[in-house]
């Protein structure tokens, strides 16, 4: 434990639904004494070769203008990834492309809750939210099978997944999505968040594959997630429906791929090797964190088929003072889930920051366990 307490800027946590930024909250001389376990990203890539020849060219791309339709680095996308380029849309961050097909494409929609409150926060109005809640006896896990009969009982026209779930980390198998797209391709859209698939497993189980094959489908993406790079704010989404694909197109601004991130983007061909590896060490890191985690007595630690853990406390202490706790005396930071509409106050979830880093967490919850289960 530290001599001294981290000071820390609780206000900040009011202000938002998502995790402040570690600056804000202990400030930027503090930010090296603290591990950030919010931070849902690949810790191993890009990598250092790619991160220096950025540096090296990045006066010339700050100083350039982006493509208004930066389609050498569409192409480039599409082609790690095996999809039609056509089917393919870049977005400033996924959540830009979130916010223009729920605005502009969705009436109203149905989601499986707790889920990332982005997909409730950004539709056209709050009644446009059909919520399908997670029974907590059952781990907060969704039975497709349960799910599209309510859908249909209750004549919803559209339907949200997020595979691997967030923040549940419930992976649900190919052939199991594949059933439910063909029961439900009488809805108008399935939006499909696969953020978090690529640490699924060392093959990834996605859809992608399948965009020929389903009208109604759109996968969203966070590049932020498994590439590493929050800061470029890159997402992608890809349809091979021509009426989403026009109506997202015509929303979106352009130049909302700035330079950087463009130029990025034109490395993905070159480093696929690398980054295949990279989120396979991020798999090997997730499965030795969880192994370690459910050790502990006192949590309950639930199934995870991506880079996160969903946490329970169960010796009575909320999750927000657990959060603080870690902060102020550790230098931890993990994710408070008790805003999330339909969890309750006694959840976190972490993201493993390689096993030298993710000892610290196990250690500390080690030792807090031990002191309020006494």
């Amino acid at each position: 434990m530290r001599t001294a307490k981290i000071k820390i800027n609780k206000a900040l946590f009011e202000e938002t639904s998502h995790s402040p930024a570690l600056v804000d909250i202990v400030g930027e001389k503090m930010l090296d004494q603290v591990i950030d376990y919010c931070f849902i990203a690949n810790p191993y890539y890009p990598t250092d070769e790619m991160m220096e020849q950025l540096q090296s060219k990045l006066v010339s791309i700050i100083k350039a203008y982006p493509s208004s339709n930066p389609r050498l680095a569409r192409e480039m996308l599409a082609d790690v990834l095996g999809i039609n380029s056509q089917y393919l849309i870049l977005g400033n961050g996924a959540t830009e492309l979130i916010t223009i097909i729920e605005r502009y494409l969705i009436d109203q929609i149905a989601i499986p809750i707790p889920t990332f409150s982005e997909y409730i926060e950004k539709l056209k109005s709050s009644d446009a939210a059909k919520l399908f809640h997670l029974n907590p006896e059952k781990d907060y896990q969704l039975n497709l099978e349960e799910y599209a009969s309510w859908i249909d009982q209750n004549q919803i026209e559209s339907a949200l997944i997020i595979n691997p779930g967030n923040p549940t980390g419930q992976l649900m198998r190919v052939d199991e999505m594949k059933r439910f797209l063909k029961k439900m391709t009488h809805l108008k859209m399935i939006l499909l968040d696969e953020s978090f698939i690529d640490f699924a497993n060392e093959q990834v189980p996605t859809l992608l594959g399948e965009l020929a094959d389903y009208n109604n489908l759109i996968v969203v993406r966070s590049m932020s997630k498994h590439c590493g790079v929050p800061g470029l704010r890159l997402g992608y989404c890809a349809t091979s429906n021509k009426m989403f694909q026009t109506e997202i197109k015509e929303a979106l601004p352009v130049w909302n791929i700035n330079s950087i991130a463009e130029y990025f983007l034109l490395q993905l061909q070159r480093t696929n090797q690398e980054y295949h590896n990279s989120r396979i060490r991020v798999i090997d890191d997730v499965k030795d964190l969880y192994r370690k985690l459910v050790e502990i007595p006192g949590f309950k630690v639930y199934p995870t088929g991506s880079n996160f853990i969903l946490v329970k406390i169960e010796f009575g202490m909320k999750a927000v003072d657990l959060q603080m706790q870690l902060l102020e005396n550790y230098g931890l930071y993990v994710r408070d889930c008790s805003n999330k509409i339909g969890l309750d106050q006694y959840h976190i979830r972490v993201s493993s920051q390689g096993k030298e880093n993710d000892r610290f967490l196990i250690d500390a919850l080690q030792s807090m366990a031990k002191t309020h289960s006494a």
